[in-house]
């Protein structure tokens, strides 16, 4: 009997909770490679429950949160070891040389993967090589730069549209199909020729291209320009777009 309620218990615990020894703190399974995520925000309002609800809920993924302008001083090869995956969230301008070389560096050089989303593609205006690194922009003036005349862009809350998979084969867009989100669209943002387009969308307020990779140097890079508010980052096509974009800029995919 003894040996029958030790089996029955076993059995129990297993179903319920599975491999209670591989969770870490926040809950990832550390059996797999965990990767370890700097999550950039500051300079732009957003609503902070549910936009980090998406990352504990990430298999896999430990992060933390850096605010600008102090998360600049991450960019630090001293620092940089500390994570693998520098998701960006920020809007933000003020950047010094140091930093900007600090941040080429890492990226080019050393190769850490660089995650965009949504409303940092306004980062840095007056650095043009950061529109060389994530491999777009959206400009809040009409500028020249590199020989090119920009237009400014234009933004329009509460939309809802259609984003297309133009290449369901790639990592980042892995498991997904065409998915209807509410949203805030970018129009008028410059892409960068050569970007790997994987989210496309037909819309009149929108840009044809919302969702690309880029190599820079040794850097894997992607861009999400989804991600203004709660209702995407409780759509699940979303939370799996930046998982997987995680993941691939981390090269486990």
């Amino acid at each position: 009997m003894t040996m029958f309620w030790l089996t029955i218990t076993t059995l129990f615990w297993a179903a319920f909770f599975p491999d209670l020894s591989a969770l870490g703190r926040d809950g990832v399974n550390t059996k797999d490679q965990i990767i370890r995520v700097l999550v950039v925000t500051g300079g732009h309002d957003f609503e902070r429950e549910p936009f980090f609800a998406m990352f504990r809920a990430m298999p896999g993924i430990q992060w933390r949160e850096a605010i600008q302008p102090a998360a600049n001083d991450l960019y630090a090869d001293d620092e940089a070891k500390k994570y693998d995956v520098i998701v960006l969230y920020d809007m933000v301008q003020t950047i010094t040389e140091n930093q900007k070389q600090s941040l080429v560096r890492l990226l080019k050089e050393q190769g850490k993967g660089l995650v965009g989303l949504h409303h940092c593609i306004v980062d840095y205006q007056d650095w043009p090589e950061f529109r060389h690194i994530l491999g777009g922009r959206y400009y809040l003036s009409k500028r020249t730069e590199e020989g090119m005349e920009l237009q400014p862009g234009e933004f329009y809350h509460d939309q809802k549209f259609t984003v297309r998979i133009a290449d369901p084969e790639h990592p980042v867009t892995q498991g997904l199909k065409d998915f209807e989100i509410d949203d805030e669209t970018y129009k008028g943002f410059y892409v960068n020729p050569g970007v790997k387009e994987l989210l496309r969308v037909r819309h009149p307020k929108d840009a044809p291209v919302i969702g690309w990779t880029n190599q820079y140097g040794k850097a894997r890079v992607a861009y999400i320009q989804l991600g203004h508010g709660p209702a995407a980052f409780a759509n699940p096509n979303y939370r799996r777009l930046i998982l997987n974009a995680i993941r691939w800029a981390a090269g486990q995919k």
